[in-house]
């Protein structure tokens, strides 16, 4: 069978933004209109004068001092941004923050993580951060809220504690010079998570996503008989939506709280969860989401606001499920947050 060579066609000549006439632009309100072949160009060419990317110089003036995410070139006195962020000024530093960046731990911080190895006196914690967290044997609560020195017996059952794959909630306790970071849950708002969903989120580094704000843990009271729900907002970016578990028994004694709570503290047993709470809890993930893809700032103001929000818009569409929050439905959702 004879095979033909067909001659290349020329190539059609990319056209920049740079080309657009500005005009066009000015009367267009700086929307494109012709579809979305050019839209991504254009995207680019109309970024914030804030935002640098890699190798671009963010000013030449020497009363400038560098700070994170910049560095000076020999012999010159540019500061030239290492990472695409926005530009932050500080007195006289210049810092470029990054859109999207690793988690860099800070003591007091909560953040929640996952158990990736066990060792004989310590776990390794993944909580979005260059290096895995340690979290040390003694940093526990011990189950019935003894207070004692961690033995040999403790470290032969170090699995009944935490075990691969775990999630849990707890608090930065120290840092190490290669940026490491040492957790502790010593307390009755930390400890193993379960009856509940995970989500991974920007944190942060920049952009939209969680932020560090007064209250990282609360409760709402759901509607359409859903119940109570606790929401966990980790600063490194992780979040657990969970049922709200009430404390057994009346005796509102400290001591007897945390017999009755460490004796289900370590388990990984999930509660029977109705499905009322299923799907406020899904209404709840999807209100973080929608913030997420939108660029907003998730803290307790923003998700409150939304899920008032996603619940008024599931009264007006009755037979409805909002519990994703996408198209029409998400629209409307941030129509009502920004009061329009």
């Amino acid at each position: 069978m004879a095979i033909t060579i067909l001659a290349p066609a020329p190539a059609v000549p990319y056209q920049t933004a740079n080309n657009v006439d500005d005009d066009d632009d000015d009367e267009n309100g700086g929307v494109d209109l012709e579809g979305d072949s050019d839209m991504r160009p254009s995207k680019r060419a109309r970024r914030g004068k804030d935002i640098v990317t890699p190798g671009e110089t963010v000013t030449d003036d020497p009363q400038w001092m560098r700070g994170h995410g910049t560095y000076i070139a020999p012999s010159s006195t540019e500061i030239i941004a290492t990472v695409a962020g926005t530009v932050q000024k500080t007195n006289k530093l210049l810092s470029v923050r990054p859109l999207r960046a690793r988690y860099t731990p800070e003591i007091g911080d909560l953040v929640i993580g996952r158990i990736i190895e066990v060792q004989s006196k310590r776990w390794r914690v993944d909580v979005g951060a260059p290096v895995l967290a340690g979290l040390p044997l003694s940093a526990i609560n011990l189950p019935g809220g003894i207070l004692r020195k961690r033995t040999e017996t403790d470290e032969l059952q170090i699995r009944t504690f935490f075990s691969e794959g775990d999630l849990l909630v707890a608090e930065v306790q120290s840092l190490y010079q290669d940026g490491s970071a040492s957790l502790h849950t010593r307390s009755l708002k930390y400890g193993k998570l379960r009856n509940g969903v995970f989500i991974s989120v920007s944190g942060t580094g920049g952009g939209g996503g969680v932020v560090r704000a007064r209250r990282q843990v609360w409760t709402i009271d759901t509607d359409h008989g859903g119940g109570k729900v606790d929401v966990i907002l980790g600063v490194n970016g992780y979040i657990w939506i969970s049922k709200h578990v009430e404390v057994a028994g009346g005796d509102t004694a400290i001591t007897r709280i945390e017999e009755n709570v460490s004796s289900t503290i370590y388990s990984s047993q999930n509660d029977e969860i109705p499905a009322e709470t299923r799907r406020e809890i899904a209404r709840i993930r999807g209100v973080i989401t929608l913030l997420v893809e939108e660029g907003l700032r998730v803290d307790e103001d923003m998700v409150m606001r939304g899920y008032e929000a996603a619940v008024m818009v599931d009264d007006e569409n009755p037979g409805e499920s909002t519990t994703y929050l996408g198209g029409d439905m998400g629209k409307r959702v941030l129509e009502m947050l920004s009061g329009t």
